[in-house]
């Protein structure tokens, strides 16, 4: 799911008060994935260290501040400050663009970028590669050919992953429903492509309803009762991110179907308190300190000139009731 720092003091203070609020093992970035052209090899070389500002999504969920914190620790050990900021929240176009605005004003070695809306981003990132200044973006990808790589999770893999699991779960047979959380976004149509071709190609019993879509709680539990009373049938349902997972459990609970095999994506209170109880059966998560990290080693590698790959995986986790205490998963559960 996503501060400023010593150069724009003020703008801190009001981001800190705001607090915190907010889609198995990774896989790696295909060998023969196409390479982005870093700068050009006759540009002048720019001094090691200096700022690397990112600018998410968000600022107050936890995913955003788990990014933050793997950004700020690569940071530091590579020898760069990084400057993080994000909006309210993920509906703030106009906020995110002014801190695009203040990121290129502060003249930083490199800028890491999630955005929310890519088209109305389009000139600003114009203004920042004539300053010559590398863009890396994260979370997902920005419509532009101006950054030169993207981090983030293969959301096609994560999802595949949750319907290996399903699969698992219902005993390779019966009926399946899903809420996927949008048909517009990349990470929305990838997280619901993924968990039906892997369906499709690999547990021909069970029966795949079509997509249902609803990005908010509440709207995901009414779509979860409806799919119940239509399909009493029905073993099992996937929601694409935390509202839709959230959502189905909560249908689910109130359709009194607590047998469902409920399969979801990202985390939350919800999901962790009903996976711990055995409501819901598990769960995909990304890797959000991951891809921070990995965010600003790829900004190092932008301003020393060297190439990066077009898309840089973050990679992913399944979490369940089994393994959500483990070391390596606790730190990427983001509430």
């Amino acid at each position: 799911m996503r501060s400023i720092g010593r150069m724009t003091t003020v703008a801190a203070a009001c981001v800190m008060a705001l607090g915190l609020a907010a889609c198995s093992g990774s896989t790696a970035p295909a060998a023969d994935a196409p390479a982005s052209d870093a700068p050009a090899a006759d540009a002048p070389a720019m001094e090691e260290g200096g700022t690397i500002y990112l600018v998410s999504k968000g600022f107050q969920h936890r995913f955003w501040q788990a990014v933050k914190e793997g950004a700020e620790e690569a940071g530091a050990e590579l020898g760069y400050t990084v400057e993080f900021v994000g909006p309210q929240d993920e509906t703030k176009v106009t906020e995110q663009l002014d801190q695009l605005k203040t990121a290129l004003a502060s003249g930083p070695a490199a800028i890491g970028f999630a955005a929310l809306d890519s088209k109305a981003a389009a000139p600003v990132l114009e203004e920042i590669k004539a300053a010559g200044i590398p863009v890396i973006a994260f979370d997902s990808g920005v419509e532009s050919d101006i950054p030169l790589t993207t981090v983030q999770t293969d959301n096609k893999a994560a999802a595949a992953e949750a319907a290996k699991h399903m699969v698992e779960l219902v005993g390779g047979k019966g009926t399946v429903g899903l809420i996927c959380h949008d048909q517009t976004s990349q990470t929305g149509k990838q997280r619901c492509e993924g968990f039906q071709e892997y369906i499709k190609t690999n547990a021909p019993d069970i029966t795949l309803l079509d997509p249902q879509y609803a990005g908010e709680v509440g709207k995901a539990a009414d779509t979860a009762k409806a799919l119940i009373q239509a399909n009493p049938e029905l073993v099992g349902l996937y929601g694409s991110n935390e509202a839709a997972a959230t959502g189905a459990i909560q249908g689910a609970t109130e359709a009194g179907k607590a047998e469902l095999k409920v399969v979801g994506f990202d985390s939350g209170k919800t999901q962790i308190a009903a996976i711990k109880e055995g409501k819901q059966a598990g769960a995909i998560t990304q890797a959000p300190k991951k891809m921070g990290r990995m965010t600003v080693e790829a900004a190092v590698k932008a301003i020393k000139g060297e190439k990066l790959e077009k898309i840089i995986d973050s990679g992913f986790y399944w979490y369940d009731k089994a393994n959500i205490e483990d070391d390596d998963i606790k730190p990427n559960l983001y509430e």
